[in-house]
């Protein structure tokens, strides 16, 4: 722990840390209902996962389909774990949620009947996923949301949650103007996912498990860390690294089909929708086909599908990018780490367990993803758990604020391409108690010498002041920091909760336990012990009726 010295302070009502669909969704509804809002936001306006999503909003429609329909899609893809009556909540939300969008300006693609068009997706049973641009639904939205000019700062990264007896009382963070502290009662963590513990994946450099490392250090827990989705079908281009463009499902939907290098179908006989099943499903026929096979990708077949250009733009352009023409040619495609279906334990409402302490989106746990994400179920449950998180922290304004003495305690972090390797090799799709075993050891014994080096160092700041760096230079070196420690927190915590889970269910997959135990069918909550380890805690088991298919 160490003294900070403080260059600049701020107050406000709401702290929302994150610029996606959630935080700015939870934000611009906090500050309609009075509240002053400021947000955090370690990138720039368009370094969100939002901005990358394809597919669309997962949302009922009106006359065609049910609440019920998609709640019971939902709990089949969740593989048992999903929570059915914050899904029902959840959903039911969606029309309300998709109206207040458009009232702000957001455009989604009509048919032919001047209706919005929907497509259909892997694990749902009909056609209801709206989109935007073709296959750029989540840079519209983020678009819209963008404008509606909501005071944001920038390159700004939290550092700590602040807190004491009532819960929370601000927030430590960094940016080029050095550390600063920013008074408020309310805190909402919309930080994204973790996708950057992989060395492949579908999310932007920012992915870095801020929210899971902020949540863990406040006293919040965790659960579901351990189902890491791996999107089924990312763009394979020889030695690709980092972010990589995902081929959205919905060109499935539209017809394009799975095979092999020897032409044959990849997923005949591993369920019965085929190339639509569930990602999980489809994601593990992959793997296995390119074992068998040596390979290291499959293809995806989408030249039947009349004006692919037309109906799917982004990727058209990514994949001409690679040189392949997605009209003409077979598009190479591999799994890649795309969607944490766990997070930090909420309500619907974003509460955490920590009051003053809220979560929404992609870094939150409401109980909606279970084992396994829904296709275009996230940017749903941004826009309607962000809403009510945002009405929710009104309950906050008459708590106490302010922040006396200000610490930064610096984490412990390793290499993140070390902490990347050991991750991908020993705890991506198809994981063993040997591999989990392995890599947990590997990660405590790098903890350990970081640490014992910071100590023969005595244990200074994580960096020291330097007249011929730049401040904007100091603060991304910061940042970096910041990010390698709440990867490696999380690195651990995941390993914790992957060595518990003793069977394949959902998204997690052992190859030592290869079929789902039902002793085992509840979530994992984890926590810090008061030394900063991760310790398991009770399990949580899902509520709700159990749903069969009429």
């Amino acid at each position: 722990m160490t003294s900070v010295s403080i260059g600049w302070e701020a107050e406000a009502d709401l702290v929302v840390i994150g610029g996606g669909v959630a935080g700015l969704t939870a934000a611009r509804t906090a500050s309609l209902r009075g509240l002053r809002v400021l947000i955090l936001s370690k990138g720039g306006p368009t370094d969100t996962a939002t901005q990358y999503a394809q597919g669309g909003i997962a949302v009922v429609a009106p006359l065609e389909d049910s609440v019920e329909s998609h709640v019971l899609d939902t709990v089949e893809a969740g593989a048992g774990l999903v929570d059915v009556n914050a899904t029902r909540s959840i959903v039911e939300g969606g029309q309300e949620a998709v109206a207040a969008l458009t009232d702000l300006g957001a455009v989604f693609d009509l048919g032919r009947d001047g209706q919005i068009s929907r497509t259909r997706e892997g694990g749902h049973s009909t056609r209801r996923i709206i989109h935007a641009g073709g296959d750029a639904t989540g840079a519209e939205v983020q678009r819209a949301l963008n404008a509606a000019g909501l005071p944001v700062l920038f390159g700004t990264a939290a550092c700590e949650i602040v807190t004491g007896p009532t819960g929370v009382r601000g927030v430590l963070a960094v940016s080029d103007n050095g550390f600063g502290v920013v008074h408020t009662p309310a805190v909402l963590l919309a930080t994204g996912g973790l996708g950057q513990l992989y060395a492949l994946s579908t999310n932007p450099p920012g992915a870095t498990a801020d929210g899971i490392a902020l949540a863990l250090r406040a006293g919040a827990s965790v659960a579901d860390l351990e189902f890491v989705q791996f999107h089924p079908t990312v763009l394979y281009t020889p030695g690709g690294l980092g972010r990589r463009p995902l081929i959205s499902e919905a060109v499935r939907g539209e017809g394009a089909i799975l095979v092999d290098s020897e032409g044959n179908s990849v997923t005949a006989g591993m369920h019965p929708r085929g190339d639509l099943a569930p990602r999980d499903v489809v994601s593990r026929a992959i793997s296995a086909r390119m074992r068998a096979l040596g390979t290291d990708h499959v293809f995806l077949d989408g030249r039947a599908i009349d004006g692919f250009a037309q109906r799917f733009p982004t990727i058209t352009d990514s994949c001409l990018a690679a040189g392949i023409d997605p009209s003409a040619q077979l598009i190479p495609v591999a799994p890649a780490a795309h969607y944490q279906c766990g997070g930090i334990v909420t309500d619907t409402h974003g509460r955490t367990g920590v009051p003053g302490l809220y979560a929404a989106g992609e870094a939150a746990r409401t109980g909606l993803h279970g084992a396994n994400r829904l296709a275009s179920n996230s940017l749903l449950e941004g826009l309607v758990v962000g809403e009510r998180a945002g009405s929710a922290a009104v309950e906050r304004l008459e708590a106490k604020r302010g922040v006396a003495d200000i610490h930064s305690y610096t984490m412990p972090r390793v290499d993140r391409s070390a902490l990347q390797q050991v991750m991908t090799t020993h705890a991506a799709v198809v994981r063993d108690q040997t591999g989990l075993t392995e890599a947990a050891a590997r990660l405590e014994r790098a903890v350990l010498r970081n640490m014992s080096s910071r100590m023969a160092n005595g244990d200074k700041p994580p960096v020291e002041p330097v007249t011929a760096m730049t401040s904007k230079a100091v603060a991304a070196q910061r940042i970096s920091e910041l990010e390698d420690g709440a990867l490696t927190l999380t690195a651990r915590v995941l390993l914790l909760a992957a060595a518990a889970r003793a069977e394949s269910r959902g998204c997690h997959t052992r190859s030592d336990y290869p079929e789902p135990v039902e002793a085992l069918r509840h979530s994992i909550p984890i926590s810090l012990d008061p030394d900063g380890h991760p310790d398991l805690q009770a399990p949580m088991i899902p509520t709700g009726l159990a749903l069969t298919r009429p």
